[in-house]
């Protein structure tokens, strides 16, 4: 059994009951963050790309937990720069990294990264025993076909935010080409220019694909 805890805009913990890997964690300056920086628990952190709001404090809550980060050299680069020392694990795009959870195999996103020199990307998050989709910020870009054929999806993460991702219909779409058997929309409603109906975004969804859409709220945890 895997629990998905949001903590609210794209950042989540995965827990199998022996791991815990934290993803994206933008918590210090976030207004719906659920926990604070200080109280979160984390063996891996990943990194999709180093925008504040994504990159957030996980050099600090890595320096305190002693949590290895996982993400593009570049990004890994600057996390280096804040706390120098922490354990890391420099992935690229398609690359596959063994962990003592599973494995984590880096995808493409579409885009900016938030460092020169570096890319943004997703991830294929595989613990206990789900293929979990992580795809960062993203444009709808049609090779998610090639993600979803790849692996046999549990559960893609998908942003719907809009403006700086996609939006409601791209991400619906991107459903359909991942063929995920379930769904979590994140990256909206932090601030006014993200703002969506969620509950749109899941009949939108469940009508197109036959994925079932979870709509988590900020602090609330999903037993996959």
């Amino acid at each position: 059994m895997v629990s998905f805890t949001y903590y609210g805009h794209a950042c989540f913990l995965l827990d199998d009951g022996q791991h815990k890997v934290i993803c994206d964690p933008f918590l210090t300056g976030n207004p719906k963050a659920a926990v604070k920086m200080e109280d979160v628990e984390a063996d891996y952190i990943l990194i999709s790309h180093a925008h504040g709001d994504h990159l957030g404090d996980a050099p600090e809550i890595a320096a305190r937990t002693g949590a290895a980060l996982v993400g593009i050299p570049e990004v890994l680069g600057l996390c280096e720069e804040r706390v120098p020392g922490l354990k890391q694990f420099p992935m690229n795009l398609g690359g596959s990294l063994t962990l003592p959870f599973g494995k984590v195999r880096m995808t493409l996103a579409q885009h900016s990264s938030g460092v020169p020199g570096g890319v943004a990307c997703g991830y294929v998050i595989y613990i206990g025993g789900l293929k979990i989709y992580f795809a960062g910020d993203t444009a709808l870009f049609t090779d998610m076909q090639l993600i979803g054929k790849k692996d046999d999806l549990d559960y893609a993460i998908l942003p719907v935010g809009d403006n700086y991702t996609m939006g409601l219909e791209d991400a619906a779409l991107a459903a359909q080409l991942l063929n995920a058997r379930h769904v979590i929309p994140v990256h909206y409603n932090t601030w006014p220019v993200i703002n969506q109906d969620v509950r749109h975004y899941k009949e939108i969804t469940e009508a197109l694909t036959p994925a079932e859409v979870h709509i988590v709220e900020p602090g609330a945890t999903l037993k996959m």
